[in-house]
């Protein structure tokens, strides 16, 4: 892997990663960064309907560093249902170097959820290393809202909707500023629109598999802009870094 644009260029050793993809000190206020994938002819998902399938292992490797030290990995629930997430552990060395940094040992994954339907096996999110929080609406279905709370932290909206911005907060309260936001694409969309992301980490994968497994989501009436900060290259893969042009 190699730095081919950005601030420092050369090859990048895969353990020295999370050092080219930095938590800004923010004061306690919220990092939004976004992770993305694209193919060439701009498809957001395989035939399959899912990103793992325009993916490859320069890019898993990039996605793994930028998780390391975050707070928060921030998904929609249809996202980690479909994608079939697992639990969200730390190495034994990374919890040592975030206990030291005054973090908990491992990220936090935040839900987001309307429907409620999320898997619950011992081998998905639930058997995450912290405790996964849940955001939902004022009104779920009672039954699949009880199960969730034997095992996650709920919390829920006042009203019929879940605002990203609104989940940001919260995640701000709690201490977990440092927010990986992965997607599915319409909750980046909303991130984005509420003017909270503040960096774009986009893959480009050297694939042409056409649009129509890509959902759609609608178009933003105020354009965020972002500026080119770093570009990674491996295995015909590109791994960008874009940070966003008017931060918070």
């Amino acid at each position: 892997m190699e730095i081919i644009w950005g601030p420092e260029r050369g090859p990048v050793e895969v353990a020295d990663l999370p050092r080219h993809y930095p938590w800004p000190e923010r004061d306690g206020a919220a990092y939004v960064r976004a992770m993305m994938v694209s193919t060439l002819d701009g498809a957001a998902a395989g035939a399959d309907g899912l990103s793992g399938s325009i993916t490859g292992d320069a890019d898993g490797e990039v996605f793994v560093a930028v998780r390391r030290f975050a707070d928060a990995v921030l998904v929609g629930g249809g996202t980690l249902k479909s994608e079939e997430y697992g639990p969200l552990r730390s190495t034994p060395e990374d919890a040592a170097a975030r206990e030291a940094a005054g973090q908990a040992p491992a990220p936090v994954i935040a839900v987001v959820s309307g429907s409620l339907d999320l898997p619950l096996g011992e081998d998905g999110f639930t058997g995450s290393a912290q405790r996964p929080l849940v955001f939902t609406t004022a009104d779920p279905d009672p039954e699949r809202l009880a199960a969730l709370r034997e095992r996650c932290e709920v919390v829920q909206a006042d009203g019929d909707t879940v605002e990203v911005s609104w989940v940001i907060d919260r995640l701000v309260e709690r201490g977990l500023w440092r927010i990986v936001c992965e997607g599915g694409p319409t909750l980046l969309r909303d991130a984005a629109a509420q003017g909270r992301l503040d960096e774009a980490d986009l893959t480009f994968s050297p694939l042409l598999v056409g649009t129509a497994s890509t959902p759609e989501t609608q178009l933003l009436t105020d354009p965020r802009s972002f500026r080119l900060e770093q570009v990674l290259a491996a295995d015909d893969f590109l791994m960008t870094r874009y940070l966003r042009r008017d931060p918070a």
